[in-house]
């Protein structure tokens, strides 16, 4: 049991990370039409985020492939249930990747606003549906005992998932405008505007989602069973009053910091709350995939644990070694209105 332990964790972990390292530059991308006002304030946004965005991604197949690894079961009745949804944030993570490029060789400016729009669409399909995911994650499936899934792309779009999906959504473009007032130097008010507005907000849409919580869920019972976890969702709270404190002090890397913190947190929050579950049936809560009944075999998890041991930390390094050679913010042109 120990090793499935771990293995969910890990599991959390990688989806946490990624979360808060591709999460800011799903909102840059998001926040593209609202701040690029013109070719030179869009093309500073993408010099924001242009050396990092494809290595953050990295995270997203490390969290598939254990997943995959780790959870065979899971990753089967998961990406069959959660089908047309996974699909479309596969389309808008190609669309981004597409747009990046393209947009770079379009020799007109209409050309370059018809890419900056599919750059959009591309980051707000997946910002919105990993929340409405993971919302239905946590809310449960209905799952029958065979492991298939009895309903629609349409069973997705209850209240829950829904405002789960405007939470994610909101998170990232408040990360987001955090990462621009850091990376790009200059007129940073409007940086600074837009994040304490987008904060704002955040916390209306958190208290909402929290509301909601226990109506939808059960993500609440391992809190109130133990008072060493009920410190968890209260440290996200702290980073999250962090956030707004340094956006007030003017501060964006620190900001940046806090608000990379309060992702990893609040995604735990459900990861913690959902323990030992991973899949929840709402036909019947017998037919839910738990670490244990949906793990790989103990050899398998001994064998890929050796794996991550040895890799995961180059992985970080190398990660490490590029913010910081283009933490230098960028100075070409300052973003005014």
């Amino acid at each position: 049991m120990l090793l499935q332990d771990i293995w969910f964790f890990l599991w959390g972990l990688l989806w946490a990370l990624y979360f808060a390292t591709d999460g800011f530059d799903l909102g840059v991308g998001v926040l593209l039409p609202i701040l690029g006002k013109t070719d030179e304030q869009r093309r500073l946004m993408y010099n924001a985020i242009g050396p990092l965005w494809n290595g953050n991604e990295v995270w997203l197949i490390s969290a598939g492939g254990v997943t995959f690894a780790a959870f065979p079961l899971l990753y089967s009745i998961m990406f069959s249930s959660l089908y047309s949804a996974l699909m479309l944030i596969l389309f808008g993570l190609i669309l981004r990747g597409v747009a990046v490029e393209l947009r770079g060789k379009a020799s007109s400016l209409s050309a370059k606003e018809r890419w900056d729009w599919v750059f959009f669409f591309g980051s707000l399909l997946p910002a919105i549906l990993f929340g409405a995911a993971f919302g239905n994650i946590f809310k449960g499936l209905p799952i029958d005992e065979k492991g298939l899934y009895q309903g629609s792309i349409f069973t997705l779009l209850n209240p829950y998932g829904l405002i789960t999906g405007v939470l994610f959504l909101l998170m990232f473009m408040l990360h987001g405008s955090l990462w621009l007032g850091m990376r790009i130097k200059g007129n940073v008010q409007i940086f600074f505007g837009i994040a304490k507005k987008l904060w704002n907000i955040f916390l209306v849409v958190l208290i909402i989602f929290l509301i909601l919580t226990p109506f939808f869920t059960n993500l609440l019972k391992n809190y109130l069973n133990s008072f060493v976890l009920s410190l968890e969702p209260i440290l996200a709270i702290v980073f999250l009053l962090l956030i707004r404190f340094y956006i007030q002090k003017k501060d964006a890397f620190k900001a940046w910091v806090c608000s990379f913190l309060t992702i990893v947190l609040l995604t735990f929050f459900g990861i913690i709350g959902l323990y030992p579950n991973m899949f929840i049936s709402s036909i019947d809560s017998k037919y839910s995939l738990t670490a244990y009944n949906a793990s790989s075999s103990p050899l398998t998890l001994k064998i890929m644990l050796i794996v991550v041991i040895l890799f995961v930390p180059i992985v970080l390094l190398y990660q490490g070694w590029a913010y910081k050679l283009f933490k230098t913010p960028i100075t070409d042109n300052d973003f005014e209105y």
